[in-house]
């Protein structure tokens, strides 16, 4: 093989196992002298010689002294990036991740040899992606539906006044609170004015229990024993909490009428607001329907491809998962080292938890790369100019403004995955679901669980992820990755997004 410009020469390369390339590169001394040249003036100022100042010792002068070879270590570091990278784009390699490299025998003033192990997109073989079948459910709407709908906005219309009696389960008291452990305040115990829902259960068990009764000005001792899994610092302790009551507030609830229709929305009736929300309601649901569909059907279609797909794919797509979950817990308000603290969950575990999402998604990817080039799917000038427009009409912004923000090619991708999906979608087929699971019902008491836990409390949000960490922890890790397994993704709306932030 021929050397390069950089005096290197590729002197082998081999296919090995899980989609690796096995490359034996050779450094010529042209290359690897200037390297040696370019170390000297980089260590140079380190290198004391008698008789010259520092950095001004001549290279010779120093290799006599220290071996010929004092620099050949920060010169290999020096060759070595460049060599490499020529060495893959002289063999084409799509390269995934990081190479494990190796020094082979010595190196000399004519060179040096190295082996590069190279992760590499892997061959994928598409298995059946057309004509399959999965589950679908019908959507229905119910009375009891849009009545549900109905009370989510009159609690979002529901007033809080204040009342001159004691509190009871339902109210809302605006409590101080300072908690004493062994007569000593302890860390996140203290609150000023903070509204408490009494019934909300967002504070430790048997606190807002004994809220109840208490009217503005009242003062009171709390007596409170943590929980056994609460968080290790007070778990099992016996605590006092310092109350003072400042305000109990009752809720005003409007009347479900004609009025309250105008009031909430643009109708003039509730007829017509009941009539629409069960019209938006199925609309959710078919859309949901729709997607779980094609979900499971991409999700058959990436468990049919047939790969041996490299670990550093699934390294990468898991520690991206990571700092996906990292991200979403500090736009919550807890810094993400704070919440580790807290939980006692460690990078390590997030990252161990996410692999088998992460190999899920990889799978994901490759299949619908693979349905890709299979039906040489392409996406014209106008079907790209189509989806800017699409956009800018979804987040209210200038055509140019999401131009200016969001990369043609980013579009151009999701324009074509749509495409990919569609093939497998429209040529399969819909079934009704044999019975239903209790999936949902789960699914819908976790989203209880968690609306319940409240804004401000001494510690409650440690006892819950404390408590996930000890059935398992992999929780937080896998949600984070759930979101990102899409066949479709979301690169160019995210960018919409922010760039809709910054033109606000």
């Amino acid at each position: 093989m021929n050397g390069g410009v950089d005096n290197m020469s590729v002197k082998s390369c081999e296919k090995i196992e899980k989609s690796q390339v096995a490359l034996t590169i050779e450094v010529g001394a042209e290359a690897f002298q200037a390297a040696v040249e370019k170390a000297y003036r980089k260590m140079r100022g380190k290198i004391n010689m008698p008789g010259f100042r520092p950095g001004k010792a001549p290279r010779k002068l120093i290799e006599r002294m220290y071996g010929a070879e004092v620099f050949y270590e920060e010169a290999i570091n020096i060759a070595f990036p460049d060599a490499y990278e020529e060495a893959v784009k002289e063999q084409e390699l799509q390269v995934v991740g990081y190479p494990a490299v190796e020094l082979v025998g010595d190196a000399t003033g004519d060179g040096f040899t190295f082996k590069a192990i190279v992760p590499v997109y892997p061959e994928v073989t598409l298995g059946e992606y057309k004509g399959l079948t999965a589950e679908k459910e019908e959507v229905k709407v119910s009375a009891a539906d849009v009545d549900e709908r109905l009370k989510q906005l009159s609690d979002r219309n529901t007033r809080l006044v204040s009342v001159e009696r004691e509190a009871k389960e339902g109210d809302t008291a605006v409590i101080d609170f300072d908690g004493y452990l062994d007569g000593k305040p302890f860390d996140g115990g203290k609150g000023e004015n903070h509204s408490l829902e009494l019934g909300s259960h967002s504070f430790v068990p048997g606190f807002e229990e004994q809220v109840v009764g208490m009217k503005a000005g009242d003062e009171k001792d709390i007596d409170i024993t943590f929980p056994e899994d609460y968080h290790a610092d007070l778990a099992g302790k016996a605590v006092v909490f310092k109350v003072k009551c400042h305000e109990v507030k009752e809720k005003e609830v409007p009347e479900m009428d004609d009025e309250f229709a105008k009031d909430v929305s643009e109708f003039d009736t509730l007829k017509e607001l009941k009539a629409d929300l069960k019209k938006k309601i199925s609309e959710e649901r078919q859309k949901a329907a729709d997607r779980e569909f094609e979900d499971a059907l991409m999700t058959k279609v990436a468990e049919g491809i047939t790969a041996e797909i490299p670990d550093a794919m699934v390294e990468n797509q898991a520690r991206q998962f990571v700092e996906n979950f990292k991200m979403q817990i500090t736009q919550q308000g807890i810094p993400y080292d704070q919440y580790a603290q807290m939980t006692g969950i460690t990078e390590a575990k997030l990252l161990e938890d996410a692999k088998e999402p992460a190999l899920r998604q990889v799978r994901m990817d490759l299949a619908l790369a693979a349905v890709i080039k299979a039906e040489n799917i392409e996406a014209s000038d106008e079907e790209v100019e189509d989806e800017f427009k699409k956009l800018a009409e979804q987040y209210g912004m200038d055509l140019e403004m999401v131009k200016k923000y969001v990369q043609a090619d980013q579009v151009k991708d999701q324009v074509i995955s749509r495409k990919a999906v569609a093939v497998v979608v429209d040529s399969a087929t819909a079934v009704k679901p044999e019975k239903k699971t209790a999936k949902k019902a789960a699914k819908k008491a976790e989203d209880k669980d968690e609306a319940a836990e409240g804004e401000e409390k001494p510690k409650k949000a440690a006892k819950k992820t404390a408590k996930k960490a000890a059935e398992g922890e992999e929780k937080a890790a896998k949600k984070a990755a759930d979101d990102e397994e899409k066949p479709v993704k979301k690169s160019t709306k995210k960018a919409a997004k922010e760039a809709k932030k910054e033109e606000e």
